[in-house]
């Protein structure tokens, strides 16, 4: 079951989500030693992590990780590292431990062995943000991408390199299993064409609209 919120303004939806992913993050730190907060890059997500960044929770018991990461250096403008160092990892949130989706190889394929290193230890995931495409990707699961049916099987690796005619550069993700294993998920999309992709998504294959195999359980937060 899908819980749709659907908010007033952009304003309203950016403080309430900021306020409700730290309540799981509290939550989830009562249960867990440590735990894993998995959010996307984009323009989306930018305004809720200028807020979330000055809540008072024990973020030195939060690792962040990025749903998928472009394979650039972590410096470069497309960088969804970037984007965390400038608002997320900043004020409070500064005390969280940031496991990178990059290493410095030519392709993702060289880098899976470094990464699984640091992502395994710390699953399953306790919080996650994601977001969406008009196309209906999520992560980097693409439709039509080259590893996607892999990336959606049951039995799909933690990680897997991806890369599509959308997307400029080879990608890595986090597979749909390990995403949708995720305590707490939260999708949240602005405007009409986004709600009507996430409306035809409910109906359609996981193929046709990757982001329908993460969508069971979640909360999905909308303004216009």
């Amino acid at each position: 079951m899908t819980d749709f919120l659907e908010y007033n303004d952009r304003e309203e939806l950016v403080s309430s989500v900021a306020k409700i992913l730290a309540y799981d993050l509290i939550a989830s730190i009562k249960d867990r030693e440590n735990v894993m907060f998995s959010v996307p890059g984009g323009s989306t997500p930018g305004p809720i992590f200028d807020k979330l960044c000055e809540f008072d929770l024990d973020w030195r018991r939060v690792s962040i990780i990025l749903n998928d990461e472009r394979w650039v250096p972590e410096s470069n403008e497309r960088s969804n590292t970037k984007l965390l160092r400038e608002r997320l990892l900043i004020k409070k949130a500064t005390l969280a431990t940031y496991i990178s989706m990059y290493s410095d190889t030519i392709t993702p394929e060289l880098g899976i062995p470094k990464l699984k290193k640091r992502v395994d230890p710390n699953l399953p995931i306790s919080v996650l943000l994601f977001g969406m495409g008009a196309d209906m990707h999520t992560a980097s699961l693409f439709p039509g991408g080259d590893k996607l049916e892999e990336a959606l099987s049951n039995n799909a690796p933690t990680l897997l390199p991806m890369r599509a005619a959308g997307a400029m550069e080879a990608r890595m993700t986090l597979t749909a299993q390990v995403l949708n294993s995720s305590r707490f998920k939260h999708l949240v999309i602005f405007g009409e064409e986004k709600r009507k992709a996430f409306e035809k998504a409910i109906d359609l294959p996981n193929s046709i609209a990757p982001v329908s195999a993460i969508l069971p359980g979640a909360s999905v937060h909308w303004a216009a």
